[in-house]
């Protein structure tokens, strides 16, 4: 039998694993219940506001999820400044960058075999970064449509100029509810992405969330930006 030898990277902060799975609780909640706020259920012949799931519920289930993500937000960006192994942005100044995406890429549409080792592959690093912009756009939005209705107070004057600038609040919820399907898309494929790679390359990456690290048998070519950990 063939023995492989594999070395143990931590990569994941309990700060990056922490805002991931409030992250994932969050975006179900305000997904699903965005969805019925958009549009009620009804429940036999009663309207939504007398049913067991009336809407001031679901809108207050939506609120606090909203305020929780926020949160967890703030806690992403802290880990970010102090934790080297949570800067997942892509480094789109090295020109290397590109030429290795387009190599991962290829893997991924099954047109080669392999793609050479990352701890984190740069188009996974990309599709973060879109994540984080279409995340910003659904904070900005939501908070922009929570306080419209006291457009004096602090909320009002801080998020107020973003349905000044989307041209009306219809545009806002516009904006709000077709970047939500965006994001749910973006989680099926980086949930089948997760798994294949967990099957295909075997390195850890699905249990990496819960653990901190991946298992690689060869030198990552990123491995410099991140303190590494043998055991």
């Amino acid at each position: 039998m063939k023995e492989e030898k594999r070395k143990i990277y931590y990569l994941f902060s309990p700060f990056l694993r922490i805002f991931h799975w409030i992250m994932v609780v969050c975006i179900i909640t305000l997904f699903v219940t965005g969805i019925l706020i958009t549009k009620p259920l009804q429940v036999m012949v009663a309207e939504p506001t007398y049913t067991m799931m009336s809407m001031d519920l679901i809108r207050n289930i939506h609120f606090v999820a909203a305020f929780l993500f926020c949160a967890a937000f703030i806690l992403r960006i802290y880990g970010f400044i102090v934790n080297k192994g949570d800067r997942l942005f892509p480094r789109v100044w090295e020109g290397h960058f590109y030429w290795e995406t387009i190599d991962v890429a290829m893997h991924y549409m099954l047109l080669k075999p392999h793609h050479a080792p990352f701890l984190r592959n740069p188009l996974a690093r990309m599709s973060y970064a879109g994540l984080y912009v279409m995340v910003l756009i659904e904070i900005l939005t939501g908070f922009a449509m929570y306080f419209m209705t006291e457009p004096s107070n602090i909320g009002g004057m801080l998020f107020g100029w973003v349905n000044v600038i989307l041209g009306g609040e219809l545009m806002t919820h516009l904006v709000h509810h077709y970047v939500a399907w965006a994001i749910i898309l973006f989680a099926i494929g980086h949930v089948y992405m997760v798994l294949r790679a967990d099957i295909m390359e075997a390195e850890g990456e699905a249990s990496s969330m819960f653990s901190g690290v991946k298992f690689l048998e060869h030198v990552p070519r990123d491995a410099n930006e991140v303190e590494t950990q043998k055991r």
